[in-house]
């Protein structure tokens, strides 16, 4: 009886998991609206001498999300799943903030925090339109409600067709204990038929570094 407890509760946590690795598949099917938007290929880290990881943080909740190489200064929202499972997108008449799935980590604490955010909607603000456009090597920073600065390094930039999609390859861990960042959107082609677009654009990122 010792160790059953402990099983089941892994057993639960891996099933909770995969429901989510399942919605985030889902998830951007209803962002719809423009199409023609960038991102098609992958960008590895080839070439690029990337820092070493920075030990995990403490566990803090986000506020606000800098990209300088694309020009992304903008809030974090929480977010959570909707009826389908799938994260709740940003609000659409907020186009320029980014969602954090507030039931998964938080970004510098050990594990994968997950930012989602519009790549097109009614206007042209949507703060993720460039996502794609980031390399290996580029910075990602999180100011955190402590006033603590957590900074990422982008490792690599894949565009997952969702015809042949691998969930654990864009969401799991890169590497066992590391703070890893997924900023993720949608990207490829619109199907106005479907009002989907065809792939994820899902940008990987882990802790390199910290500020006041």
């Amino acid at each position: 009886m010792s160790e059953a407890r402990p099983r089941s509760a892994r057993l639960v946590t891996a099933a909770a998991w995969l429901l989510l690795l399942v919605g985030l598949w889902l998830w951007g099917r209803e962002l719809s609206i423009l199409p023609g938007l960038p991102g098609t290929g992958d960008v590895s880290a080839a070439g690029v001498r990337l820092p070493p990881a920075h030990d995990p943080l403490p566990a803090v909740r986000p506020h606000r999300v800098d990209i300088p190489a694309i020009g992304v200064r903008a809030p974090v929202v929480e977010r959570g799943l909707d009826q389908d499972l799938a994260i709740a997108p940003p609000p659409y008449d907020r186009p320029g903030v980014v969602g954090w799935y507030a039931g998964g980590t938080r970004p510098g604490a050990a594990g994968t925090a997950l930012f989602v955010g519009h790549v097109d909607t009614t206007s042209d603000a949507a703060v993720f339109y460039d996502l794609s456009t980031l390399k290996p090597g580029q910075k990602v920073r999180v100011s955190r409600a402590d006033g603590s600065l957590a900074e990422f390094t982008v490792e690599d930039v894949q565009v997952l067709q969702r015809d042949d999609f691998d969930a654990v390859q864009a969401y799991g861990e890169r590497r066992e204990g590391r703070a890893e960042l997924r900023l993720i959107t949608c990207g490829g082609t619109f199907d106005r038929v479907t009002a989907s677009y065809s792939s994820n654009v899902v940008v990987s990122a882990y802790l390199t570094g910290t500020g006041p």
